[in-house]
């Protein structure tokens, strides 16, 4: 008995508390990848969802976004009269919320910090922002406008892939500069 619970507590700490190799995700993402556009008819994407998350807050408070020139899509009309609970992007983002949190758990890396400064807090409001507008913008954020839409050939994906080394680039020395 004691070797078969040894190679439990191997197998427990290999999957969920020791980090995987690179390869090991990458192949598991290609084939996640894959499995989504057979299902879907549509690659991986996730900003999208959050457009529609917002106009469906703004209906919920009384707005009408129906006539707004990104609801005019067919597409996108369908979703937003679907409503969230028929929409598989809602779906999808909330298992990755879902799914990350559990790991962070499960993994025992799940840590509340203190906010050391008020520049953290205005740096990571800013630097959100520009990353929702600049994801909304490049047609996706890095599943979207990079993990789907380079093997896709898209050209877009591949603009967005040399400008995306040249944000992190700018942004690690904007803020080891002066916010670290």
């Amino acid at each position: 008995m004691p070797e078969e619970e040894n190679f439990v507590h191997r197998l427990y700490n290999s999957v969920l508390k020791e980090p995987w190799p690179y390869w090991v995700g990458a192949v598991l993402l290609g084939l996640l990848n894959i499995s989504l556009f057979a299902f879907k008819g549509n690659p991986w994407g996730i900003t999208t969802t959050f457009a529609y998350w917002g106009a469906w807050i703004f209906q919920a408070l009384g707005g009408d976004v129906s006539q707004w020139t990104f609801f005019q899509n067919a597409k996108n009309a369908k979703a937003l009269t679907a409503g969230w609970l028929h929409d598989g992007g809602t779906m999808q983002d909330l298992g990755i919320i879902v799914g990350a949190f559990l790991a962070t758990l499960l993994a025992s890396q799940f840590r509340i910090k203190k906010i050391k400064a008020a520049k953290q807090v205005v740096a990571a409001l800013v630097g959100g922002i520009l990353m929702g507008y600049g994801a909304r913008i490049a047609l996706g954020c890095n599943i979207g406008a990079f993990f789907s839409a380079v093997p896709s050939m898209s050209l877009h994906g591949w603009i967005y892939t040399i400008f995306i080394f040249v944000g992190a680039y700018i942004g690690s020395k904007i803020l080891v500069r002066y916010l670290l």
